[in-house]
């Protein structure tokens, strides 16, 4: 009884922790920067003492060695910060996520990752309904952060809360009060969701529900981003798939369709680039995204090597982020590109540094998701749809990260952390994925 009651324990953490970094804005717009400090630091206390308690024997052979040299530049980067104060704020938040990263990945089963994340996407989805319900019903007015006083009527409306657009068809922005953030949370459940349905290890019916909801919040929101990064998705998933029926030895032909595919995609986008704006609504800059790149690209060119220092998510009040990108009267913190962002903050090495990053966790994601599982002796296992996680989920990341920051911050960083140290520990460590029981239950 212990044990279950600590596993309980160990999932609800998970779940919770989860929850706060895929919707720090909610307990931001909520409690305010204080109250979310005192989650944060509950939460880190919780992984902490969830790493305490795994306390597994070190190997460097087990260790993503490409993160560890990520966050020791960024910390590193102190020492020629522009701004070392904002550096060494930026810094202790990169190193809180990134320890939570690590022990969620330690600390929990592929299974039980996979629906602790459910189940903070359900927690987030359902309260953002019944946020937006309770804003298009009772308030009938877009409604303001807690803890804010704005003076006058115009104020943009990014800085609201939410719009209370739901019966008008949106977008509607949820509790984590921004509609690209909620359709990126949407997509992570409907890639959850579905591979746990199709692995039998969730109920079907509940399942299909609630890949439905997810669904229709995605399509509430809006967000053209989150809609191209559902097509990259489905193309990984479909030659995902190839790769598991021809098998190891005729996959060659799959690399050259990929190829082919990327290929034609970019020349297609080339010739229909007007034509796919006006579609989703888009304006020639991409929403002043172009803006934002030229003058993210004409600083980071002037400290081209090492950065102007880490600081993650900007600092509204650190030069020269005060008005590095402001648009119709919003200072944007981030540079809608992750890589220009890395680049601006860590130069062309925090570049080569984080593609090591990616391409290893990508790398790792993807034979895990193709190559058969064998159990302990040697035999082959059957496949397991909740094999295909972490791949749909990284690429999700990394088509998002072209046109936002968030894979550096918060659940995006945390979220390629657990992909990184979970894929490197089982390539030393094999561990069947769950694959579907009689009763149609996880193993």
């Amino acid at each position: 009884m212990a044990a279950a009651r600590r596993d309980t324990l160990i999932g609800a953490f998970a779940t919770f922790a989860l929850f706060t970094v895929l919707a720090g804005q909610f307990w931001r717009n909520l409690l305010g920067y204080w109250g979310w400090g005192v989650v944060a630091l509950l939460v880190l206390g919780g992984a902490v003492a969830l790493l305490l308690r795994v306390r597994p024997a070190f190997s460097w052979r087990r260790v993503p060695t490409s993160t560890v040299v990520f966050v020791g530049l960024a910390a590193a980067s102190i020492a020629w910060s522009f701004y070392p104060a904002g550096s060494v704020l930026g810094v202790v938040l990169l190193l809180a996520a990134s320890v939570l990263g690590v022990a969620l990945a330690r600390g929990l089963s592929w299974p039980r990752l996979a629906r602790a994340v459910a189940a903070a996407v359900k927690w987030i989805l359902a309260l953002s309904l019944a946020f937006e319900l309770w804003v298009a019903l009772v308030v009938q007015e877009p409604l303001p952060p807690n803890f804010v006083d704005w003076a006058g009527d115009d104020v943009p409306s990014a800085f609201y809360w939410s719009r209370g657009l739901l019966f008008a068809g949106g977008p509607i922005e949820g509790i984590v009060g921004n509609r690209n953030l909620l359709a990126m949370v949407a997509l992570i459940g409907v890639i959850v969701f579905g591979c746990l349905v199709a692995a039998g290890a969730m109920n079907r019916g509940r399942g299909i529900a609630w890949i439905v909801v997810a669904v229709g919040i995605l399509g509430l929101t809006r967000s053209a981003t989150v809609i191209l990064c559902a097509a990259v998705v489905a193309v990984a998933l479909a030659f995902a798939v190839w790769a598991r029926r021809v098998g190891p030895e005729r996959r060659r032909g799959v690399y050259w369709a990929a190829a082919g595919a990327l290929a034609a995609s970019v020349a297609l986008l080339a010739v229909s680039w007007n034509a796919l704006l006006g579609v989703f609504g888009k304006s020639d800059d991409l929403t002043g995204r172009f803006d934002i790149w030229a003058s993210v690209a004409e600083l980071a060119s002037q400290r081209p090597w090492f950065g102007w220092g880490w600081v993650g998510y900007w600092l509204p009040w650190v030069e020269p982020f005060d008005d590095l990108a402001v648009r119709k009267g919003v200072t944007y913190l981030q540079a809608h590109n992750a890589w220009l962002d890395v680049w601006l903050q860590l130069g062309v090495i925090g570049v080569v540094v984080f593609a090591g990053v990616v391409i290893g966790a990508l790398w790792r994601s993807w034979f895990l998701a193709v190559d058969r599982p064998m159990d302990a002796s040697g035999r082959p296992l059957p496949y397991s749809a909740a094999s295909l996680v972490p791949l749909l989920v990284l690429v999700s990341l990394l088509a998002q990260s072209l046109a936002e920051s968030r894979i550096l911050i918060e659940g995006g960083w945390v979220l390629l952390i657990v992909i990184a140290w979970a894929t490197k520990q089982r390539q030393w460590t094999p561990e069947p994925l769950p694959a579907t029981t009689s009763a149609g239950t996880a193993r």
